[in-house]
């Protein structure tokens, strides 16, 4: 029986098609990436919930649309987050459980000075990076190697409002400082720089930060007749005083520090809030920012991406954290899953266009934001932030 030409290549076709089908069926499937780890400690409930819910949400909302993309270089982000309630020694365990149990190659947060100062030691020791939420200088001053931060410093706070007060003719000040780790900082650098700008501290009083009655401090402060108010805390306390100077009909411009730049604090305030002074990032006035300016498109994207998810308006605290994320991300495409390398990488980053500012970090500078760059003058009017600086 002879065969032809066409049916020798129809039978060779077919052999081919079969043994490739059985070959196919028995190689192996390529095995997914194994997730990067990330940890994340924030204060979610209690009195700072203000802070930690912004931060939670902004941070899984970004590692949400980084893994729609894919992830980094095939990796997932696979996030584990706790809630410190904004105490100390649950944020200590908290970081321990996501070094020694979770096994995590970095960690966002704390949401505050004082808890991430309690938990500092316990990323050097254990060597993991760590980007810190809250505000305090100290976190990053001096230099330490493992630790960097995504807010602005209360030394560029105090910086930035005594500037805009000295150019408003004041010459006698007095401060209002709550208790607690991000207060002693603020109340530091209040004292120590008054005279870089000519102004006479005449009354330091402090509150607690449950306090709810702040007018024995107020009255004492009035008598005094200084030429503006500076409190230092975040919410409640300085909604609290707000209010209790608008009771007692103290006139004396007040200042705020950019730990109550967010609604939750006009809220809190009410009619009292209008005419404070204060420094806030860009985020609070980015519908007035010129199309120019080199945070407008981040900032833009962050706030319809994140009211979208939530059905809420968004605050800078939530920004800490998304720029904390952000920086990790760009570490890890390059270093991998190395904790050391990844550090390496965060210390190199230059130039990233976050919701705080434009970081520049640097083996010196382990916070990289600029009081020119991260902060503007704003006023409370009518319920609403307006530009003044």
């Amino acid at each position: 029986m002879s065969i032809n030409r066409t049916s020798l290549i129809q039978i060779w076709t077919v052999l081919y098609l079969a043994a490739a089908l059985v070959l196919s069926g028995c190689a192996k499937k390529e095995e997914p990436k194994v997730p990067f780890k990330i940890g994340g400690i924030f204060a979610i409930t209690g009195p700072a919930s203000f802070l930690g819910e912004p931060e939670r949400n902004s941070m899984e909302l970004l590692a949400e649309q980084i893994n729609e993309k894919g992830g980094i270089n095939g990796h997932a982000i696979d996030l584990v987050i706790y809630d410190t309630e904004g105490d100390a020694t649950k944020a200590v365990l908290n970081a321990t459980k996501l070094i020694e149990k979770d096994n995590v190659l970095a960690i966002v947060g704390p949401s505050r000075s004082g808890t991430t100062l309690a938990v500092v030691p316990i990323v050097e020791k254990a060597q993991v990076p760590l980007l810190s939420c809250a505000a305090s200088v100290k976190i990053t001053t001096p230099v330490k190697k493992w630790v960097f931060k995504t807010p602005q410093t209360d030394v560029m706070a105090v910086a930035k409002i005594y500037e805009y007060m000295k150019a408003q003719g004041i010459k006698t000040i007095a401060i209002l400082t709550v208790g607690n780790a991000f207060g002693d900082s603020g109340r530091q650098q209040l004292i120590q720089q008054a005279p870089d700008y000519g102004f006479q501290v005449v009354a330091d009083e402090r509150f607690g930060p449950k306090d709810t009655d702040m007018t024995p401090q107020l009255t004492k402060i009035r008598s005094l007749r200084p030429g503006a108010i500076v409190c230092w805390g975040t919410n409640p306390g300085p909604a609290v005083v707000a209010k209790n100077m608008r009771q007692l009909g103290i006139r004396i411009p007040l200042y705020q520090s950019h730990g109550v730049a967010s609604k939750k604090f006009i809220e809190l305030a009410g009619e009292a809030a209008n005419g404070i002074v204060l420094p806030t990032g860009k985020i609070s006035v980015t519908k007035n920012l010129p199309d120019s300016d080199p945070q407008k498109a981040t900032l833009m994207k962050y706030i319809t991406d994140y009211e979208a998810k939530y059905n809420s308006a968004v605050s800078g605290f939530g920004g800490y954290a998304w720029d904390g994320l952000q920086i990790l991300a760009q570490a890890l495409e390059k270093a991998g899953n190395d904790r050391a390398k990844i550090r390496d990488e965060i210390e190199k980053l230059t130039n990233y266009v976050g919701v705080s500012g434009i970081f520049r970090f640097s083996p010196q500078d382990h916070n990289g934001l600029t009081k020119e760059e991260a902060f503007v003058m704003v006023k409370i009017a009518n319920g609403d932030w307006q530009v003044i600086q």
